[in-house]
Order: C-alpha cells, then structure tokens, then sequence
C-alpha cells in the first residue's frame, strides 16, 4: 500500500558530501516517524537518524555533527545530508517510514536501500 523511492547515493571520497531523498507514495494519511538506518557488509543494520511528524530529531553518535535529517510532510519525502563521510560510512542506507494509512491501520515500511561508498 506504500512505496518508499530512495535517491541519492552513490561513490564519493572521503571528506565529500551526498545528499539521500526517500520519496513516500501509497494510501497514505500521516507519516508519524521518518528515518534512516544503514548496513555494512558483516554488520548489523544500525540506525543513523531519525525525525518525527513534528520536527524532532535523534541521531547516531558516530553521525552527530556530520549528518543532517530534515523532512517535507507536504511532498511526503524524508532527506539524509551527510558532510565529512568518512570511509566507515560506506553501507546500504534504508529509508523508513512510520505510517497512519487511510483505513486507519498503522503500518511501518522500508525503502529498497541505496548503497553509499567512500572510495579513495
């Protein structure tokens, strides 16, 4: 009933910047919590930022100061800015969804993942 459309990623070297949009399309009435998490090879999947309906935001440790998650609610789109990558961010990155569908049901949804490399 909900697709998330991830954007964004790509190779960049260390010290650069990417900027990551996850589009959210479907019988959608409100979206309560939005966010990103990321998985390297080996790895559990870990969160790295998330932000609610209202503008609050909780990042990773290893992100803060480095990573900016900010929203459009009218357009339904979720973005990641990330400045500095260092090579230990290199993973897939998934975009999540917390989602109040139009039948009332509440349901939480994952993007298909968009992979992010630092390359030297």
């Amino acid at each position: 009933q909900v697709q998330l459309v991830e954007s964004g990623g790509g190779l960049v070297q260390p010290g650069g910047s990417l900027r990551l949009s996850c589009a959210a399309s479907g019988s959608i009435f409100s979206i309560y919590v939005m966010g990103w998490y990321r998985q390297a090879p080996g790895k559990q999947r870990e969160l790295v930022a998330t932000i609610t309906s209202g503008g609050s935001t909780n990042y990773a440790d290893s992100v803060k100061g480095r990573f900016t998650i900010s929203r459009d609610n009218a357009k339904n789109t979720v973005y990641l800015q990330m400045n500095s990558l260092k090579p230990e961010d290199t993973a897939v990155y998934y975009c999540n969804a917390d989602v109040q569908l139009r039948n009332w049901y509440r349901n939480d949804y994952w993007g298909q993942g968009t992979q992010v490399t630092l390359s030297s």
